[in-house]
């Protein structure tokens, strides 16, 4: 009898409840040490069929969605790669850290600072990077096979991929005539093979890592590159998207009218300059890279499965920011607007009672380090600033979860706050401005409320918060 079945017969009753008040499966015993499997894509918004997307498939992520918690308003901290890592990887805002792009270090500012991974390899687990969990330049490093900005204390043992990126074998196309600069610009390759492939390469990699270290606890941190730009996958999956069927999110006449210059930066008439044509590609490219990319996690999953690990495993799967795809004219990063800072966030854990939930709360990606350490009893350094996300595994609607708001920074100043209603941004960096958006009755954003005075009062109480987490985020505070 599979676990699906035997919970279905059971009709809710086999469950057991622990000391704790913890919920588990009743066919499924907690492991004293559970593995971990982290896995981040790079530079994927929540294009996913899972979450709602019309377009894109995603059917391998789709199933992990299943089998565990869907957090459909998970937040990154900083809508850039390089920050968001180690603010991710170190549980801490990046203003602590001092980081400012995808240039900075952390270890420089806190060089005692025990990072996730390395908290379980400090604990006896075997800690293991494949490709890119620290900032990596994409497309640059992977083709050098280098990774400048990893942290050596995080890891037992790590793997460095060399691929060919933009110069695969294959149809190329350039994009974004507004854009040149690698790692930047909308370049396309229509793939004839995938064998020498960055995360082709790093799956084979982790396989083969996973079987060597089945029989003891590990924590595997798999980076996949891909949808980040070039926008490489079989010729076949661009067949799944044809650039006449691919449609534009709706801009209204006049939308960024009201919203402060230098938030408009990443405009498609200020930068990439595509035509529409052109745009079409390239969300075909993305499209056909996310799933290019989504069988690359079913193959690790079917590898999980095929080592006999599914049971004593955690599984995460997230990304470094969002990406705006032509929503209010911009693309890529950057922006504080939702479809840049919003990320796709799946965990599971099999001994959890949690298939197929999904939870609304807002999150934050700092809230994963002590979310794992939780679930795997390990006592997480006390400075973090996230918080663990185990109530709301256990129990995606309990009533014990504190709301909280998720908190961003980027350049130029940037700040953003997002609470269950509204969002606030501020700017100021010689050009200072201010947006608001009421979410709740506008969820696109497309009026900026800043500036209308029967909301005031909103304004004002979200600055006061906004400059509580601001405060908070510049200290690494030892209790």
């Amino acid at each position: 009898m599979n676990r699906r079945s035997f919970l279905k017969r059971c009709s809710g009753l086999a469950i057991c409840v622990a000391v704790t008040g913890d919920v588990f499966s009743a066919d499924i015993k907690k492991p004293a040490k559970p593995n971990i499997l982290f896995i981040i894509s790079d530079d994927l918004c929540t294009a996913l069929s899972g979450f709602g997307h019309k377009q894109c498939k995603t059917p391998n992520l789709d199933k992990l969605a299943s089998r565990g918690v869907r957090f459909d308003r998970a937040y990154c901290n900083w809508p850039v790669c390089g920050p968001s890592r180690a603010s991710l990887m170190t549980g801490l805002y990046p203003p602590a850290l001092k980081l400012k792009g995808n240039s900075s270090k952390f270890r420089p500012t806190a060089p005692d600072l025990v990072t996730m991974s390395q908290l379980f390899k400090n604990n006896g687990y075997y800690a293991a990077r494949v490709s890119k969990i620290y900032h990596m330049g994409i497309p640059g490093e992977i083709m050098a096979g280098t990774a400048k900005h990893d942290d050596a204390a995080s890891w037992n043992h790590v793997v460095n991929i060399t691929a060919p990126e933009q110069y695969s074998k294959g149809e190329r196309e350039d994009l974004s005539p507004g854009v040149t600069h690698q790692g930047m610009d909308f370049q396309t390759v229509r793939l004839i093979d995938d064998s020498k492939q960055a995360d082709k390469q790093a799956v084979d990699q982790a396989i083969k890592i996973l079987k060597g270290c089945k029989d003891k606890p590990f924590f595997m941190g798999v980076g996949l590159v891909r949808p980040h730009v070039p926008l490489v996958a079989p010729a076949d999956l661009f067949e799944q998207y044809p650039p006449d069927q691919m449609k534009l999110p709706y801009v209204p006449d006049g939308d960024l009218d009201d919203i402060p210059e230098i938030a408009k930066r990443n405009s498609n008439s200020n930068k990439y300059k595509m035509s529409k044509d052109q745009q079409h590609k390239t969300l075909q490219a993305y499209y056909a890279s996310v799933t290019y990319m989504d069988q690359q996690v079913g193959r690790l999953l079917d590898a999980i499965k095929e080592l006999a690990l599914n049971d004593n495993t955690i599984i995460v799967f997230t990304s470094d920011h969002g990406y705006n795809l032509g929503q209010h004219t911009y693309w890529q990063k950057q922006s504080l607007f939702e479809d840049t800072l919003r990320v796709p966030l799946i965990i599971t854990a099999p001994w959890l009672n949690t298939e197929g939930q999904r939870t609304k709360q807002i999150v934050e990606l700092i809230d994963i380090y002590p979310t794992l350490a939780d679930l795997a009893g390990l006592k997480a350094p006390d400075y973090l600033h996230g918080k663990s996300l185990k109530p709301l595994l256990l129990n995606p609607k309990t009533s014990k979860w504190q709301p909280k708001p998720a908190y961003t920074t980027t350049v130029w100043q940037g700040k953003s706050l997002t609470t269950d209603r509204w969002r606030l941004n501020t700017w100021s960096d010689g050009q200072k401005g201010i947006e608001l958006y009421d979410q709740q009755n506008d969820p696109e954003e497309f009026t900026n409320l800043a500036n209308k005075s029967e909301y005031k009062g909103v304004l004002e109480k979200l600055k006061k918060q906004l400059s509580a987490i601001d405060d908070k985020s510049k200290s690494i505070v030892k209790k």
